[in-house]
């Protein structure tokens, strides 16, 4: 009788244990996946501010209106496709850069409040977005540890948890920006 006592609690014991991995696994997985969308949302929020900027901006620099229109030809694009954004979320964060470096050049678009405003309220959105990327990359790390230790690299297996990849910067991005190209 004790003998199968200590069975039952054994194989208890080492159910819970799976138990508590699988749900380790799943809540690992899920936060990543939440990471990702928080990616997204930050996004959305930026190609929302974007029509606002280039409206104040426009006003004054008719002269630029290629590259204007240029932001709001991609942010059509990636908002039409928002399973592939990261290509055009790249050449949209350039030329935004471009334009605000384009504003410089105008005391009367420097000093016009609203512009003022949305410039500020941009530059959140951007401080968002590396967030939600940060946390991404964190949660991205979590689930590879979890999907490559073991035991929890075991169930990983036996459930089709796969590690994701990190966000990362291309090497465009990484090199130092010279606002005078942008001014030519």
């Amino acid at each position: 009788m004790s003998i199968t006592l200590i069975a039952l609690v054994a194989a208890l014991v080492v159910i819970f244990w799976a138990y508590g991995i699988y749900v380790s696994l799943i809540k690992t997985r899920n936060k990543t996946q939440e990471a990702f969308s928080a990616i997204d949302v930050q996004l959305k929020k930026r190609y929302d501010l974007i029509p606002n900027i280039l409206t104040i901006a426009q006003k004054y620099m008719d002269h630029e209106r290629g590259l204007m229109e240029e932001v709001t030809k991609l942010r059509t694009q990636v908002m039409g496709i928002p399973s592939s954004f990261e290509n055009i979320d790249r050449k949209i964060a350039q030329k935004m850069g471009q334009i605000m470096v384009a504003v410089e050049n105008y005391p009367q678009v420097k000093a016009d409040q609203t512009m003022i405003t949305a410039m500020q309220t941009y530059n959140e959105v951007e401080e968002h977005i590396a967030a939600a990327r940060r946390f991404y990359n964190s949660a991205a790390n979590e689930l590879k540890n979890a999907v490559e230790i073991f035991p929890s690299s075991f169930f990983a297996r036996m459930l089709n948890i796969k590690a994701v990849d990190f966000f990362k910067a291309e090497e465009k991005e990484r090199q130092a920006v010279n606002a005078a190209d942008f001014l030519k």
